[in-house]
């Protein structure tokens, strides 16, 4: 018999208020050292193409914290109008930038400002005028009904209790044939209710 989920009993506002401060740390002080691998090293590890790492710029670089690459399973298309679910310095968003081209858009959501600035400064960097970024939250994304053709995400979705609410907003962007390339952390094993109930243990 397969036990019921039971979903965590964590603060959702403190949680989101944890990861934030996580996360403008590692955009205002990446070389700070956590306990999760960050920037060219973490990005090489997880198999991005070294060629396309050396065009963004170096602040949208070292303040990577991806789990793994979207890319992997398949390079976006020219045209192609892109949602990045926690976008955060930018290195997943500029990349889908520079695949779909001037005629394609990719729109980065994330909470963290901190980590917004980055990305925005990175596609002026680049000078990429398909960029848009929104503050937003995964669980109610501030984005129309059917209107993005690939949803990307990188190592966010892990860090809320409310999986099932994050899948139905990405269901209700996406064209009818969308596609969502996701790179995150899998569990093998049953997570114990109290550690699931330990906000600490969700925002590291």
């Amino acid at each position: 018999m397969v036990n019921p989920v039971v979903a965590a009993k964590v603060d959702r506002e403190r949680l989101r208020q944890q990861i934030t401060d996580k996360y403008t740390d590692v955009a205002l002080e990446p070389a700070k050292g956590f306990h999760f691998h960050t920037g060219r090293p973490l990005a090489d590890m997880l198999g991005y193409d070294g060629t396309a790492i050396d065009t963004l710029p170096a602040g949208t670089v070292e303040s990577f914290a991806g789990t793994g690459n979207p890319f992997s399973m398949g390079a976006l298309k020219p045209g192609e109008t892109v949602l990045d679910i926690g976008c955060g310095a930018g290195f997943d968003t500029l990349q889908a930038a520079q695949q779909v081209g001037a005629a394609g858009r990719v729109v980065g959501v994330d909470m963290t400002g901190a980590m917004r600035e980055k990305t925005i400064a990175g596609a002026r960097e680049l000078g990429l005028a398909n960029v848009e970024v929104r503050h937003g939250f995964m669980e109610e994304l501030p984005v129309d009904d059917a209107s993005i053709d690939v949803v990307i995400s990188n190592g966010v979705i892990n860090l809320t209790p409310d999986k099932v609410g994050v899948m139905r907003e990405v269901f209700r962007v996406l064209k009818p044939g969308g596609r969502f390339q996701i790179g995150d952390i899998i569990v093998h094993k049953e997570v114990p209710q109290d550690a699931k109930d330990d906000i600490d243990l969700w925002s590291g």
